[in-house]
């Protein structure tokens, strides 16, 4: 079966074929299924981009907090907050977010619907980056610790100075691979009709019954996000290794 790659420059009202179809969304009011596609992976990226700020934000605080050597209530607090959100399914979260929050509390009402999925993956994600933080700060020899006290540093200086950012170099090779799944998870989006690359293909394939091609595009911008994230990444590690030091993995902190 031979594939039609010109669907994606098919005018998404007429169905006819447009000449020169790049772009011409902005050129002359005309959407074409190429335009929407690039629209959607716009909006793919946004979902990702603003859950993954919500999710290290919240994770390293929550992280943080479990590691506290004189607050055990505060651990315990974090315990909860990664139990509870590590066990309930992306999806329900989602849901609960759009059918239910808005209901309990009239004032997220009239939040968009954008703003309640990215809280919804953003703190899923939180637990499972908590986890990572937690581990990287105590993967840290016990006299990093110590070292920030003899300096007269209080707890969150200690933390924010010395602990913290050694920890964050430890962990950036499971951050990668949150980061991808942040991303790849986003298509989550799509049931409650954000227009992302999920609900795209799903919707051109309805109305073009072009759904290999479709599925094939989709696919590849996946792959290509997937890797540039990756080797952002990568990038990133190389770059603010600390030349000798090896974490103490299997130790206690």
């Amino acid at each position: 079966m031979a594939l039609e790659w010109q669907v994606f420059c098919e005018d998404t009202i007429e169905r006819t074929v447009v000449k020169g179809c790049f772009g011409t969304g902005g050129a002359t009011g005309t959407q074409t299924y190429l335009d929407w596609l690039l629209s959607a992976w716009g909006q793919t990226v946004l979902v990702a981009g603003l859950s993954l700020v919500v999710a290290l934000v919240v994770g390293s605080i929550i992280g943080t907090i479990r590691t506290l050597p004189d607050s055990p209530w505060l651990a315990r607090v974090g315990n909860w907050w990664v139990e509870l959100f590590r066990n309930i399914p992306l999806l329900v979260q989602i849901f609960l977010w759009y059918h239910v929050v808005p209901v309990l509390f009239p004032a997220f009402a009239d939040t968009p619907k954008l703003a309640l999925v990215v809280a919804g993956l953003g703190l899923f994600t939180s637990a499972r980056i908590a986890e990572q933080v937690r581990a990287g700060i105590q993967a840290l020899p016990r006299g990093q610790r110590y070292a920030g006290m003899a300096l007269g540093f209080t707890t969150p200086q200690y933390y924010r100075y010395v602990l913290l950012p050694m920890a964050y170099r430890i962990i950036i090779p499971p951050l990668t691979s949150e980061t991808m799944n942040i991303f790849k998870n986003s298509s989550v989006a799509f049931a409650v009709s954000i227009t992302e690359l999920t609900f795209y293909a799903q919707q051109v394939g309805e109305e073009t019954s072009r759904g290999i091609e479709v599925y094939m595009a989709v696919t590849a911008l996946y792959i290509v996000s997937a890797l540039a994230i990756n080797r952002l990444m990568a990038f990133i590690e190389k770059r603010v290794r600390v030349p000798g030091f090896v974490a103490n993995v299997a130790g206690g902190h």
